[in-house]
């Protein structure tokens, strides 16, 4: 039997040894490659020289051919037009930010994309880069001043064109956003703006907003009203108690400082209101509405109340900005304070893209202040 196997074996011309994670080898000793699997394959973009190699063309010509030049005939464009198509070719991003000296990209930084504000906003922005022919990166600080730095060091290194942003609830050093604009860096401000730096800013009447707002509960009968805001340094938070200490002065109440809860971060962290919500109920007197001064803040508010077992507004009122369409949707839906975040992002980004595309230095600076809706339920 033994015999029989042997010269079988000798019988096979070649034998292979397939060792797990080494090549596969002949008996003849010679090396044999094993196919390439998809997930081998490296991915390589179509370049001007492959189209010229294809079609025995010089690269200057397809080059031209690729940018409409009046030196190449009608033919010859058709031509290299139809195989960069087949290629797959688009123009290196790089290479064309190194020639223009333009990544024609800008980059976008607010505190939470997850906000139904800010991502209205981001559709606005994107609305008008797009059409443009510029690319948006978008990023969050998180409410996170040292997030805040090292993204704009990371976007800056990037080389983007120009920058949008909101300012973080942390960020009270302006000394990264000062130096950036000072080596001529196109900056623009929105919601959260900064008067320390001299160049366009968008917002909303944050005061006529927070008035209006306040002046709705006081209409409905309410007059201990709590007031939850943000970190009490941003211009927001300013402009939004303010309104709403005018309208109860307008009524000729005084009510004390304690009625007024900051929230460092805005509602994002959803222990920090309910701990807000909680001392404002805990009061002697206790708050008879409360007005919130952001959408995060708002929405907080409510789960709040649901988990002490208030309803709205038969226990409590309760009113504030909320650009969320999820508010309407509720058993007992609220006023609140609307704003134009989709009109904010595209007037924010023209005033960008006008910094970017001068030709000259900008020394004229606009502050565009947008109107707010107060959208009561029917």
């Amino acid at each position: 039997m033994i015999t029989i196997l042997l010269n079988l074996l000798l019988s096979v011309k070649f034998i292979y040894a397939i060792v797990p994670g080494k090549s596969v080898h002949s008996l003849s000793g010679k090396k044999r490659r094993k196919p390439r699997s998809g997930n081998d394959m490296k991915y390589k973009a179509a370049t001007i020289k492959d189209i010229a190699q294809a079609l025995g063309l010089s690269t200057s010509t397809v080059s031209r051919a690729l940018r409409d030049s009046h030196e190449i005939s009608a033919a010859t464009k058709q031509l290299v037009l139809d195989h960069a198509a087949q290629l797959n070719y688009h123009p290196n991003p790089i290479a064309l930010s190194l020639k223009e000296k333009k990544s024609r990209s800008i980059g976008v930084m607010v505190s939470e994309i997850a906000n139904s504000f800010f991502s209205q906003t981001i559709n606005g922005i994107e609305s008008v880069a797009n059409e443009k022919g510029y690319t948006v990166i978008i990023s969050q600080s998180h409410e996170s001043f040292e997030k805040e730095v090292r993204t704009l060091q990371y976007l800056a290194s990037r080389s983007i064109d120009g920058l949008l942003i909101s300012v973080s609830s942390a960020t009270k050093d302006l000394a990264p956003l000062k130096a950036l604009h000072q080596y001529g860096f196109p900056i623009v401000f929105f919601d959260r703006i900064v008067e320390e730096i001299a160049t366009h800013q968008v917002r909303v009447d944050n005061f006529q907003g927070a008035y209006n707002a306040t002046t709705h509960l006081l209409q409905q009968g309410y007059r201990r009203i709590g007031c939850i805001t943000n970190s009490a340094h941003l211009s927001i938070t300013r402009e939004r108690v303010a309104g709403y200490v005018a309208a109860l002065d307008k009524a000729g109440i005084r009510l004390p400082a304690s009625l007024i809860k900051y929230c460092f971060h805005g509602g994002m962290l959803q222990e920090e209101v309910s701990d807000a919500v909680q001392e404002l109920l805990q009061e002697k007197k206790r708050p008879d509405a409360i007005f919130a001064t952001s959408d995060k803040l708002t929405t907080g508010c409510m789960r709040a109340l649901k988990k002490a077992k208030l309803d709205v507004p038969k226990d409590i009122g309760l009113t504030g900005f909320s650009n969320s369409d999820l508010i309407e949707l509720l058993h007992a839906p609220i006023t609140v304070v609307r704003q134009p975040a989709f009109e904010m992002g595209q007037v924010a980004t023209e005033l960008l893209l006008q910094l970017i595309e001068s030709k000259r230095p900008v020394k004229d600076f606009e502050t565009r202040v947008l109107q707010t809706s107060l959208i009561t339920p029917p």
